[in-house]
């Protein structure tokens, strides 16, 4: 084995969506985020931290890979002290709101979120959640959303702890990361495109990849290109 990626999943997701996501040479770690807000709240650079001391404990070489929120907590991963990681894979992610007016209109609208993920129906939240147009109103090739009510606890203090309304921005920070980075976004989904095309320069090593025929759920809605880019990758910075 080359090594490890480790993957962190999205928003209202489980480990269990990388069941199907394999890197020839490479062992992959599905990492269950809800375990980190198990107890407690955690802000998202104290979970930063709390996984690079996992990370340190594993020889490398390690890879971080996250997608949508995943990957903004990789993004905190990547900045904190002492980062462990070897290269980054982000996926689909944004870098911050970067006015007070936009992170607190944010904030409103995720406590709505949390507020229907610990109270309302179940089957009417993930309804309600996949309908947004961001994500194409289905689950392609993810886990089966259904047995997150087991978590809809952990899943509520999300919306809360790691909303992008709580996030500072990181524009000024993506400079830092000095590492290889690949930025991944679907050709379809217009705004985390821009991002990406905006992140991409700021960085020290940075690459971006832009997958045809995708949206927001890159590794889900074209996984034969998604991970073809990420293996060619890996094997071009080895």
């Amino acid at each position: 084995m080359k090594g490890t990626v480790w993957c962190l999943h999205g928003a209202v997701g489980q480990a269990a969506d990388w069941s199907g996501f394999t890197v020839p040479g490479f062992s992959i770690r599905r990492v269950d985020l809800w375990r980190f807000l198990d107890c407690c709240p955690m802000s998202m650079p104290d979970f930063g931290r709390a996984l690079n001391e996992e990370a340190r404990r594993v020889s490398g070489p390690n890879i971080l890979l996250g997608y949508s929120m995943g990957g903004r907590l990789a993004l905190h991963s990547l900045l904190a002290d002492d980062s462990p990681w070897d290269a980054a894979i982000i996926v689909s992610a944004h870098p911050g709101l970067e006015s007070e007016a936009e992170r607190s209109a944010r904030r409103e609208s995720d406590a709505v979120w949390a507020a229907k993920a610990l109270r309302g129906e179940w089957p009417d939240f993930l309804a309600e959640w996949n309908a947004q147009p961001v994500l194409g109103g289905a689950n392609p090739g993810m886990a089966d959303r259904r047995l997150l009510a087991q978590r809809r606890r952990e899943v509520g203090r999300s919306f809360v702890d790691w909303s992008l309304g709580a996030q500072q921005s990181l524009w000024d920070r993506l400079p830092e990361i000095r590492r290889p980075v690949l930025w991944i976004c679907g050709e379809c989904d217009a705004k985390f495109r821009a991002l990406a095309e905006r992140a991409v320069p700021l960085l020290f090593q940075g690459t971006l990849e832009i997958i045809p025929d995708a949206g927001h759920r890159v590794p889900w809605e074209n996984p034969g290109i998604f991970g073809m880019a990420v293996e060619q990758w890996l094997q071009s910075i080895d």
